[in-house]
């Protein structure tokens, strides 16, 4: 928790302290302090009174203190926030997280639990809202929306009411809405969503949006709905059209291709919009521990041509600002002490990083005790599902020809049609075709819901994972029905987590017991676990970046986005109102 800084003691030491009537508890000095509203470089000592900053002075004005800090030869930057993120992406606790951001400059992040709260329900959220208390860092926690994202297109572990939201919200411990993922539901008025949109609004607080592949009409509707942010970035121009309309934009890093082409354009605008911001939304394991969190965000954008400077100031100022958190972002007397040393403005290696006035991190490592808030056995023990032969991954039909529906190419998915061999009584896939399979993990009994994928590569084997946005259901894909299966039970065997398979051998597999979602297991182990399953799926499959990669399986069952997508119930499609339980057949009027 902050530490309160209008305590009325705090403030009457910080004034005595900023006109050297007494000692500062920590004077750093020496270092050059990166001003976020002029974005001038001046060397100026920073003197800190508990968790508050009482002064930028001249350097050698003061140098009584009780604690020194050597700032010589680095840049004095406020910490800094990414503004939209789930933890769990990266498959490890809040405690396990903060370990790996706090070194690195990392001070503040906005985490929207939809994960939890979609395999977990109101238990999923307790346990997010207790681990962020207990957390070193700053961890201001969201209220999902869209548990499940689609509600009538697919099932997830619980399903989130407008009251459930609004109960939420009335806590101090939660700070906005969570993503509106939901998109038309927004745009057909639904009531449920209107509901939880309202919610939002009525609390005071921020509601957080999700606008991929929205334009013209629909983006001013949605806008219009009182939504305020957006983060599903697909073009420079959808860059600019998302600023235009006002939205917050959370420019995220987890599509590196995009980041050329949004510098250009922010440089050829001339200067950084004050309703940029950046973030992280997922990382995974292996890639927070050897590149980063948002710094490797900022890192790379200034890799590709972004000044130092604004890029910065998007990630402390303009976030600060956005949050409604004043006490944030800027190295100025009468703000937080939320501060990072860093060597250079071009590779961003973090020497030191303050928060709330405290040395946390040093030259890499936490300098503070953090222990992470024990797991509840709600969270454990989330797969009630059964053992699956290969025939129930295969799809039944009369005839010696099938006409099947297909779902073409990963992200911006289309509607396909083809005409299948039958043999022996089963669609015969042909060897272009993907065999995709979703499970509900949540219901004994479940039968796979199957889906053939069109420009998805060529597979010679299978990968199955209960990391599959944001119904977190069994998902399977692959080439043949017999690894689909191996895959499928070695993965409800571990309670879930992921498994590569390839002619009937298990290549790499990875327990994720809690929630299917995340693990105990140390940061550094369950990458090297996490980059086995990544090798090995070089071995199952070519792919074709930038569409066609290892992320896109992850999310190829977000039903809630425009275009056709798999889930337990069948094919579905949010935007056509179009659901039909087997891939034979397609929507009137389409193809």
């Amino acid at each position: 928790m902050d530490n309160n800084i209008d305590d009325p003691a705090l403030r009457k030491a910080a004034i005595r302290a900023a006109q050297g009537q007494q000692p500062f508890d920590t004077l750093i000095t020496g270092g050059t302090v990166v001003d976020m509203i002029t974005g001038r470089l001046r060397k100026a000592d920073v003197g800190l009174t508990g968790c508050l900053i009482a002064s930028v002075h001249t350097p050698a004005v003061f140098a009584d203190a009780k604690n020194h800090i050597d700032a010589s030869d680095t840049f004095i930057v406020p910490g800094l926030i990414d503004m939209h993120l789930h933890i769990e992406s990266s498959m490890i606790t809040p405690a396990a997280y903060a370990e790996q951001v706090l070194p690195r400059g990392v001070t503040t992040v906005v985490w929207d639990p939809h994960e939890f709260a979609n395999t977990c329900g109101l238990d999923g959220m307790d346990y997010a809202l207790a681990a962020a208390d207990a957390c070193p860092l700053r961890i201001l926690t969201l209220v999902p929306s869209c548990v499940p994202s689609a509600p009538g297109y697919e099932t997830t572990g619980a399903d989130f009411t407008a009251d459930i939201v609004a109960t939420l919200l009335a806590r101090q411990d939660t700070h906005g809405i969570g993503e509106v993922m939901s998109m038309q539901a927004v745009l057909d008025n639904d009531e449920r969503f209107r509901g939880i949109v309202q919610a939002g609004l009525n609390s005071g607080k921020r509601v957080c949006g999700h606008a991929r592949g929205l334009v013209d009409e629909s983006l001013n509707a949605y806008a219009a709905a009182g939504i305020e942010t957006d983060h599903e970035l697909t073009s420079a121009d959808d860059l600019l059209k998302k600023l235009e309309a006002g939205l917050t934009v959370e420019l995220r890093g987890s599509h590196d291709h995009l980041l050329p082409e949004f510098v250009d354009a922010l440089n050829q605008l001339g200067f950084i919009p004050p309703t940029l911001t950046l973030c992280t939304d997922d990382v995974f394991v292996d890639d927070l521990l050897e590149k980063g969190g948002l710094d490797d965000v900022v890192r790379r954008l200034i890799g590709y041509g972004l000044d130092p400077v604004a890029t910065l100031r998007a990630a402390t100022f303009n976030a600060a600002n956005r949050l409604g958190r004043p006490d944030l972002g800027l190295i100025a007397p009468g703000k937080r002490a939320d501060i990072t040393l860093f060597h250079d403005l071009q590779s961003l290696e973090a020497r030191l990083t303050i928060a709330n006035g405290e040395v946390v991190a040093r030259d890499g490592m936490l300098s503070i005790t953090n222990t992470a808030y024990a797991i509840p056995a709600a969270l454990e023990q989330t797969m009630r599902t059964a053992h699956w032969s290969a025939d129930q991954f295969r799809v039944a039909a009369n005839g010696t020809t099938a006409t099947v529906a297909l779902i073409e190419k990963p992200r911006f998915t289309q509607w396909g049609k083809r005409e299948l061999p039958v043999s022996n009584g089963f669609v015969t896939v042909a060897d272009d075709l993907v065999v995709m399979a979703m499970i509900n993990r949540f219901k004994p009994g479940a039968i796979p819901k199957i889906a053939y994928l069109g420009h998805w590569g060529s597979w010679n084997g299978a990968f199955a994972t209960t990391v599959s946005h944001d119904s977190h259901n069994l998902t399977v894909f692959g080439g043949n029905e017999a690894d689909i299966a191996l895959a499928a039970n070695t993965v409800a065997a571990m309670q879930g987590g992921m498994a590569v398979v390839c002619n009937g051998e298990v290549l790499a597999q990875l327990a994720l017991p809690i929630a299917g979602l995340i693990s105990e297991v140390s940061t550094s182990k369950l990458a090297l676990k996490f980059q086995a399953i990544r090798e090995a799926m070089d071995q199952v499959v070519t792919w074709q970046p930038p569409y066609l990669v290892f992320k896109a399986c992850f999310g190829a069952s977000l039903v809630c986005n425009a275009g056709p997508h798999l889930s337990d119930v069948g094919i579905v499609d949010t935007g056509l109102k179009h659901i039909q339980p087997s891939p034979l057949g397609y929507p009137p009027g389409v193809l």
